[in-house]
């Protein structure tokens, strides 16, 4: 009998799009299997990004609309790697998205008891346990998808890549994470931003995105938010993309390859050092409690 796994739910996000989002899903949670760590990527994007990047289909199959809906169970929603017609990277399972969630606002108007924004607790409830990692793969708009997404999450990993509307996409992130913690997911954690699509040497342009983000992404105690590692801009991304694989399978030898795999060990660090703290904080708060 398998063990249960101590499932970390992590959305990714941003206000824009174009910045890496989707690239940096697949990416780090194929980084992740070679850890050993068994991911499942849910596409809550209408525009079906994860899904087409991993060749996955966006049509005729169960997607996140029946997985919101509760139309069909959890479980029967995903393609894991034993789906022959689907070749996803290894550890890497995919709840592909469809143009069905426009259908969403009709869905919850003829539902008026299902509550929106959580339309994602029961889901990620009964998947808790079977993963390492869910990562959830948000829109870049304030959609009926992002904010179910917020209140399921843990952890939210922001995407940032130099570009003259970066800044202000970041910022109105940052305020929809915190509109999140003060309303609905209280223990919600802004665990990093990725700055990534690099130029080297790097531009002006990029300076001032990275300096931006090392100011304003600050975690309690004033430490930077950015990850240490960031992800160098090559066409090797998009290549391996049309060819439908992770950089891991397509040229895992490369530089890319090789930050992503830095990077997830830095996750993987964050997240083990939040964990340790707030399991010391309850056994503070149990003695006091006990006293």
């Amino acid at each position: 009998m398998s063990t249960e796994k101590n499932t970390s739910v992590i959305a990714v996000g941003n206000q824009k799009g174009g910045v890496g989002k989707t690239t940096n899903t697949i990416q780090l949670a194929s980084a992740l299997s070679e850890r050993g760590r068994l991911s499942l990527i849910i596409d809550l994007d209408m525009t079906s990004g994860a899904t087409k990047a991993l060749r996955a289909p966006t049509e005729g199959w169960n997607s996140s609309f029946e997985l919101l809906t509760g139309a069909e169970d959890a479980e029967d929603t995903i393609i894991t790697n034993e789906e022959e017609e689907v070749r996803l990277p290894p550890n890497v399972h995919l709840v592909p998205s469809s143009r069905k969630l426009a259908e969403l606002d009709t869905f919850l108007a003829q539902n008026p008891w299902v509550v929106h924004q959580d339309l994602l607790l029961e889901p990620i409830s009964r998947l808790r346990g079977k993963y390492d990692y869910i990562f959830l793969d948000t829109p870049p708009q304030k959609t009926k998808t992002t904010i179910p997404g917020l209140k399921a999450a843990d952890y939210v990993i922001l995407s940032a890549m130099p570009d003259h509307l970066a800044v202000s996409a970041l910022g109105e992130a940052l305020q929809d994470i915190a509109t999140a913690q003060k309303h609905a997911n209280s223990h919600l954690t802004l665990l990093g931003v990725i700055v990534c699509a690099l130029p080297r040497p790097k531009t002006r342009l990029a300076r001032e995105l990275v300096g931006y983000v090392e100011r304003t992404c600050m975690d309690p105690d004033g430490n930077s938010l950015k990850f240490q590692t960031e992800i160098t801009r090559s066409v090797v991304i998009q290549e391996a993309q049309r060819s439908g694989k992770s950089i891991f399978q397509y040229q895992g030898d490369h530089q890319v390859a090789d930050e992503y795999r830095t990077l997830a060990k830095e996750v993987e660090e964050r997240i083990n050092r939040l964990k340790k703290g707030r399991d010391i904080l309850v056994q503070k708060e149990a003695q006091v409690a006990n006293a």
